[in-house]
């Protein structure tokens, strides 16, 4: 407890120069702290621009190398890979999904042959990508199958994992899907193969641009509130990171970010586990296109809300401002 009274005690002292600022502040930014999302697709010499994220891109594998050689330039840890999947190869079951040289296997080989462990790889657990109806399962009369879909996931995790991923990354808010992959991954020899739970995954309306990017914003026939979270509810939070845990997760994110700050903090301080939010391309769509307007300083913009992240207590972050925050960085010579 700060005890004084004015004039004796002024708080403004130590916020007059940058020095100061610098060397009383609480938070700061790295490139470790940032996990970049890369979108694959398929063909060759692709760089496809993606109209609701501005500077954001799909990538062909052959120009993959283009943002991991800049990632790592940047000493960013890890990229996280979401695949655009062609409607010819969806179809209600998501088996594109278990596919050996879908995409993102293609792309996982193609990684680690080229760039072994000099960064690490998460991949995305789910079937959202690869179903014609736009849901992370299996549907039968509109409703999204909790056990049979695990079953599937299970297999996608095995699949990912042989072909080089270091993080598997469940974002299908399925009940008791971890304890099953990690028992899985166990007995197939790959105890050392990590897990990312998305445990706690809001039903938002900050995921539009990102289903522009995966090919899946007009496939949705009904909405995934029967799996994802109640934007109301927070107890339930702590159970759905509770049961990941105890199931074997090693690090937990909560998506989205900025509308879920208490979340954050509530999760971080409770559990002490490594724990990171996703800032949603919806909210990059809002700062980047905010910006080009004129309406906010998008640099300003950018490091308010990503030391927000760090002051509600995330050891990292997902980010589409990755690249950009971490040159920045660099450019300044100092970490923020």
């Amino acid at each position: 407890m700060i005890t004084g009274n004015f004039p004796n005690l002024r708080l403004r002292r130590s916020r007059k120069n940058d020095w100061s600022r610098r060397l009383i502040a609480e938070n700061n930014l790295s490139p470790s702290d940032f996990i970049l999302p890369v979108f694959l697709t398929n063909g060759k010499n692709k760089k496809q621009s993606i109209s609701s994220m501005p500077g954001v891109y799909r990538y062909s594998l052959d120009k993959l190398s283009l943002v991991i050689d800049k990632a790592l330039k940047l000493k960013l840890p890890m990229i996280a890979l979401f695949p655009y999947t062609n409607k010819i190869d969806k179809n209600k079951f998501g088996t594109e999904a278990l596919n050996e040289d879908n995409l993102v296997c293609k792309a996982l080989k193609l990684i680690k042959k080229r760039y072994r462990n000099e960064i690490g790889v998460m991949c995305d657990v789910a079937l959202d990508p690869y179903t014609s109806h736009g849901q992370d399962g299996l549907v039968k009369n509109k409703y999204v199958l909790n056990d049979e879909t695990v079953e599937i996931l299970i297999k996608q995790s095995l699949l990912q994992a042989q072909m080089g991923c270091d993080v598997i990354a469940p974002s299908d808010m399925m009940d008791g899907r971890i304890g099953k992959i990690r028992k899985s991954l166990d007995k197939n020899g790959y105890k050392m193969t990590q897990i990312l739970s998305y445990a706690i995954k809001y039903a938002s309306s900050f995921y539009g641009p990102f289903r522009e990017a995966v090919g899946s914003l007009n496939q949705l026939q009904f909405s995934k509130k029967s799996y994802q979270m109640d934007p109301a509810n927070s107890n339930e939070a702590i159970h759905e990171v509770a049961l990941d845990i105890s199931e074997g997760s090693d690090m937990i994110i909560i998506k989205p970010g900025m509308p879920y700050l208490d979340i954050l903090y509530q999760i971080k301080k409770k559990f002490r586990v490594p724990t990171f939010s996703y800032q949603v391309s919806g909210e990059y769509s809002m700062i980047s296109l905010a910006s080009e307007k004129g309406y906010i300083n998008r640099e300003n913009a950018i490091i308010e809300s990503l030391i927000a992240f760090k002051r509600a207590g995330a050891d990292g972050f997902f980010t589409y401002f990755a690249l950009e925050t971490a040159e920045y960085l660099k450019s300044n010579s100092k970490n923020i």
